[in-house]
């Protein structure tokens, strides 16, 4: 884990508390966590390569220590579908934030496959001053933000925990497929719950941590953002 430990380290010696989101997704893609396929490009001709070795549709997101609500500044553009919407999403990308901010110290782009839309859920993670790390999980969407549908453990998890925590949740029976609705791949949410556990046990730097959104779907999960805050 040579990788996840250097990640760390540039982030402290650079003044950070806090992961930028290719940063986050590598840590856990090192994990075994599935996330989405992403590349950063320099250009807009990386850009465009990217997008294509990639494979439409694809998401562009800024890569900035200095921005960390992306939608806020317009640094995110969804659903883009060839190289010249890629370039032209590109170079608006970099105005908008500019615009917001003209020192903005900007990395690079994102260029990210879009995963197609399914049933999402969020795992989570805070470290707790008296219990250390704990786990969150719950459905995302309005089942997070308006019902606070979400269960805990304290880590480190066993698997009996991490099925308990699925089935626990109010929407379970969305998972299992209500009303017509597919069902979603179950040992998929619990294999990443496992991985979240091991990864905030062996980095115990880590304060807070989000898998938001994950897509779930009849065979596998991928996250779409990943976040992660240091003490």
């Amino acid at each position: 884990m040579r990788k996840v430990a250097q990640i760390f380290r540039n982030a402290r010696e650079e003044g950070r508390n806090y992961l930028l989101e290719p940063e986050a997704k590598t840590i856990c893609r090192e994990y075994g966590i599935p996330v989405t396929k992403f590349k950063v490009a320099k250009n807009v001709d990386e850009a465009a390569k990217f997008a294509e070795e990639i494979g439409y549709p694809v998401v562009l997101k800024i890569v900035s220590p200095d921005v960390i609500h992306k939608f806020d500044v317009g640094g995110v553009i969804l659903d883009l579908n060839s190289a010249q919407e890629v370039k032209d999403a590109y170079k608006k990308i970099l105005e908008n934030v500019k615009k917001h901010k003209t020192d903005t110290k900007i990395i690079g782009i994102l260029v990210q496959e879009m995963a197609p839309q399914s049933t999402e859920v969020i795992v989570g993670a805070t470290k707790d001053p008296q219990f250390g790390p704990a786990l969150m999980f719950g459905l995302g969407g309005i089942f997070v933000e308006v019902l606070k549908d979400v269960t805990f453990r304290i880590a480190p998890i066993t698997r009996q925990d991490a099925q308990e925590m699925v089935t626990e949740v109010k929407a379970y029976p969305i998972l299992k497929g209500y009303r017509g609705q597919p069902s979603v791949d179950i040992d998929a949410i619990v294999d990443i719950l496992l991985k979240t556990s091991r990864l905030v046990m062996d980095h115990l730097e880590i304060k807070e941590l989000d898998l938001n959104p994950i897509m779930v779907y009849k065979k596998g999960a991928k996250t779409v953002d990943a976040r992660i805050i240091l003490e």
